[in-house]
């Protein structure tokens, strides 16, 4: 590993992390303010987190299939754009500190729920994100 490569990731890690934390945080004041159950009650639910983990999954679902299909990224961009950006736009570890959190507090059902959705939705995205990759680069 190369300072080169390290600068690479820190400076994607940098920016996945500065959209996280407006991405998360926007979809969390959304929530809050779309639910019948007023802020408080919906700030319980990690919304925002959710939003982060299943569009990062798409994308870099998307960055990998394209990446293979059409060998659009050297390895230095893929370093910068999936390793750096991406790695530090989703939130995997934010996930597991609020379902900790939630099942600390006795939340054990929207801990629960919250486990289900990024999982199964997060999954669900990067294979979709994939798929329209791997199309984009098949030849017309």
């Amino acid at each position: 590993m190369s300072f080169r490569e390290l600068l690479l990731v820190g400076a994607g890690g940098a920016v996945g992390s500065a959209l996280r934390y407006a991405v998360s945080g926007a979809a969390q004041r959304l929530y809050a303010s779309a639910t019948v159950a007023g802020p408080v009650a919906s700030a319980a639910f990690p919304a925002g987190t959710l939003v982060v983990n299943v569009t990062g999954s798409l994308l870099i679902g998307l960055a990998a299939g394209l990446a293979e299909s059409r060998s659009l990224l050297s390895a230095d961009a893929r370093l910068l754009l999936v390793t750096g950006v991406l790695g530090g736009y989703t939130t995997f570890s934010a996930f597991s500190l609020e379902t900790l959190l939630l099942m600390r507090g006795g939340q054990t059902t929207t801990a629960l729920t919250s486990i289900v959705l990024q999982v199964v939705l997060g999954v669900a995205a990067a294979f979709a994100g994939f798929t329209a990759g791997m199309a984009a680069g098949r030849p017309v």
